[in-house]
């Protein structure tokens, strides 16, 4: 008897551990498009909209942050 305890209880634990790891799968997932590195269309239109800059001057902060990693590096 202690056998047949023993076992279902590693199955329940077996079974929630592999229930967690996979909520914690799909929620990575789902964080990963709020995470960087940013489209570069994206960066240029936020920049010149918080900081009212010019074409000029957003592909250059987007640039220096492409640099930096934070922004995925244009589309050629």
């Amino acid at each position: 008897m202690p056998r047949k305890s023993m076992a279902l209880a590693a199955a329940v634990a077996l079974s929630s551990v592999l229930f967690t790891a996979g909520q914690a799968t799909a929620a990575s997932s789902a964080q990963r498009a709020d995470r960087p590195p940013f489209p570069y269309a994206d960066c240029v239109k936020e920049v010149k909209k918080q900081h009212k800059a010019t074409d000029r001057r957003a592909r250059e902060v987007c640039d220096m942050l492409v640099k930096k990693g934070w922004i995925k590096p244009p589309k050629s």
